[in-house]
């Protein structure tokens, strides 16, 4: 679905273009995704008078948007007008316009109109623009200086290192500026120095790059040295948020969460910790005797979950703080660059990352204009088992099959990688039905979309372009659920056991109008940065008029309660987002209670379930002695009100504690707890 790893300023648009000039040279930037596969380009073109024009088009993995912008900028370096027009990803129509006037601005967009009286040396951020604005934020953040943003939100830069790129008349000299403000991580951008700098390009190790036409083998350059810098950043946060935790610690008067049974055990007990390992959980009115413990925490008859796991993610450098903040401690990666995801999970292990652990999936595509090319391509069958046994070799627990692999070495390959002690999950490749995969020995398929297309599609439906998400928008409100055919279908997926990863919340967008905040995300949008609220009020499908709406909406709703019926038929689910982390793995459970699911049940799926599935059991999902201390308590009942899991308390992981609180405060976001409890240790 859609990849969190770019920058927040470019996910807004979906990535947009630049330009330059009429009567000056164009400049042109080469768009790339998954280490040089050509995705787009962004064009600029400024003429004598001031007067720019962008184009800019990108497409991945079948989607993307097509935008054009016209601006101008005023004396003071901000815009004096701007417009643009176009295509989201998504295909929603992009129409936005800023006007200055005098000291003041006005704007209007299908999402919002509003306008400012003192606009002066303030930046309108367009809410569907092009990477050109880095521009104008380098320009006005010289010094130093915090730069204002309309309609809200400000900015402030650092320059982290600088290097040269080129040979001869083009050699430059470019420096990585980190932007923070925008949202709850930084976004990285490389400009030229001095005085007037201009945008050089964007990079986003092991996915995309935005570079100038001509520079495009620099790529591997920057995206170490981004690297370097951007875990040099990590590092201090692990030092400064994550405690360690030597000796015995003592967690007392908690409400444990049995996850195996999804119910809390009776009573109050006290869980005992030492080198990051459970050694004794005991009633709280019957202590251990005889034991000093280092320190000692009272929970106050808060709950103590297991650590939760993200089933669904695409890890990066900078999700981490989100996530154990929310309580994760565990996610799975279901598709990345491989080399990027092993040093990251190398980088995590040693604490030079701040993040949950990781379980990478391995990720396996076929050959096609369509094709996402993290992980492996493949054409033939012995491509598929070399890279099965690339990933068995590494320590990959399953693979995930995408939209483009060749149907006919479907079968063969899923034998080979149960031969190999791999599961296997992905989406329906092109061309084929749910049921089929499932046939073929798929041990989970990942998106309710993917689900749901087994009634909406035949052999000639392409799959790989946004019919599917269309079709189920447009179709899954009037099918019979309680029909033979979709009854058969359920029972095919219970009795094989094949496992369902919804991510339910991710496919919000599917009814999201413009100018009305985003359902997945309301409850936590008044705690989050200014221009991120902002971004949540922007839909994302092509939603024409009112029928349309509630026809996607009835959808949605429909595909909320098929996961209910899932579950009651012995369906197995395991919990994953696929979006914004942390936030949308709480709002994930949350729907599932909306289907009908108990909230210990929907609780025992992301702790238990992800353990099981994950294959890590042994080791976590579970608060028993000998077990990895993965530890979330939580102010207030998620068994009773599954929206409780947003007041995290406290978090025990890898050896370490972790105030959620500041975690939130450092990544600029106000925390959801008022007063976090905290360790006693003996003076």
């Amino acid at each position: 679905m859609r990849r969190t790893l770019l920058p927040a300023l470019i996910v807004l648009s979906g990535l947009t273009a630049v330009a330059t000039a009429a009567d000056a040279p164009a400049r042109r930037w080469i768009m790339t995704v998954d280490n040089g596969k050509p995705a787009g380009e962004l064009v600029v073109r400024c003429d004598k008078r001031g007067d720019c024009e962008t184009r800019y088009i990108f497409k991945d993995n079948g989607r993307g948007p097509e935008i054009a912008e016209r601006y101008r900028i005023a004396d003071d370096g901000t815009y004096a007008r701007y417009q643009a027009k176009g295509k989201t990803t998504f295909g929603s129509a992009v129409d936005e316009r800023y006007d200055g006037k005098g000291r003041g601005g006005v704007w209007r967009s299908t999402t919002e109109k509003g306008g400012s009286d003192d606009a002066t040396g303030k930046l309108y951020l367009p809410l569907n623009g092009s990477g050109i604005v880095y521009e104008n934020m380098l320009r006005l953040t010289i010094g130093g200086r915090t730069l204002d943003m309309l309609p809200v939100g400000s900015v402030k830069r650092t320059t982290l290192t600088r290097t040269t790129v080129g040979q001869g008349a083009a050699r430059r000299e470019i420096e990585l500026i980190s932007f923070t403000g925008l949202g709850p991580t930084p976004e990285f951008v490389w400009a030229t120095p001095g005085e007037r700098p201009e945008f050089f390009g964007v990079v986003v190790p092991g996915y995309l790059a935005a570079l100038p036409e001509g520079y495009q083998a620099e790529e591997a350059k920057l995206v170490d040295l981004q690297k370097e810098a951007e875990a040099a950043l990590l590092g201090t946060m692990t030092a400064r948020l994550a405690r360690p935790m030597g000796g015995l610690s003592v967690i007392r008067n908690a409400k444990v969460f049995d996850s195996e049974n999804a119910r809390l055990f009776d009573g109050l007990r006290d869980v005992y910790i030492q080198r990051g390992r459970i050694v004794a959980v005991t009633r709280s009115d019957a202590p251990l005797e005889g034991f000093t413990p280092t320190r000692q925490l009272d929970a106050a008859g808060r709950v103590l979950l297991p650590g939760l796991y993200d089933m669904h993610g695409h890890v990066g450098r900078w999700g981490g703080g989100l996530n154990l903040a929310a309580g994760v401690t565990t996610t799975r990666d279901m598709g990345n660059d491989n080399a990027t995801l092993q040093q990251i999970i190398d980088e995590t292990a040693d604490g030079r990352l701040f993040g949950p652990q990781i379980v990478p999936a391995g990720f396996l595509e076929g050959e096609s204009p369509y094709s996402a090319r993290s992980g492996f391509v493949i054409s033939t069958l012995q491509d598929a088992k070399r890279a099965v046994d690339w990933y068995a070799a590494h320590g990959y627990v399953q693979i995930k099959v995408y939209n483009s692999f060749p149907r006919q070495h479907l079968r063969e390959t899923v034998a080979y990688a149960h031969s190999r002690d791999l599961r296997v999950s992905g989406h329906v490749p092109a061309f084929l039905r749910a049921e089929e995969v499932v046939e073929a020995g798929f041990d989970e398929i990942n998106h309710i979309n993917q689900v749901m297309l087994n009634f909406l599609v035949d052999d000639k439906t392409d799959t790989r372009t946004l019919q599917r998400f269309y079709l189920p928008a447009e179709r899954t409100a009037g099918l019979d659920f309680d029909g033979p055919r979709v009854q058969t279908f359920i029972k095919l997926l219970k009795d094989r056991g094949t496992v369902i990863d919804p991510t339910l919340t991710t496919f919000d967008f599917l009814r999201q109008r413009d100018g009305q905040a985003s359902e997945a995300f309301k409850a936590i949008l008044p705690n989050m940065p200014a221009s991120f609220q902002r971004a949540r009020m922007s839909g994302g499908m092509e939603i024409p008029n009112e029928r349309v709406h509630a026809l996607y909406d009835k959808s949605y709703a429909r595909m909320i309660d098929f996961v209910g019926r899932l579950h009651r038929a012995g369906v197995p689910l395991v919990a994953g987002t696929d979006e914004i982390e942390g936030f949308t793995l709480h709002r994930e459970l949350e729907l599932y209670t909306m289907a009908g699911i108990p909230a210990g049940e929907a609780l025992r799926i992301a702790t238990w379930n992800g353990a099981k599935y994950t294959r890590t059991l042994a080791d976590r999902g579970s608060i028993e002695v000998g077990k990895v201390a993965d530890l979330v308590l939580v102010d207030g009942d998620p068994t009773q009100d599954i929206t409780a899991l947003k007041r995290i308390a406290l978090v025990v992981t890898q050896g370490r504690s972790i105030d959620p609180s500041a975690v939130y405060t450092e990544l600029g976001i106000k925390p959801f707890v008022a007063e976090t409890p905290r360790w006693m240790e003996p003076r």
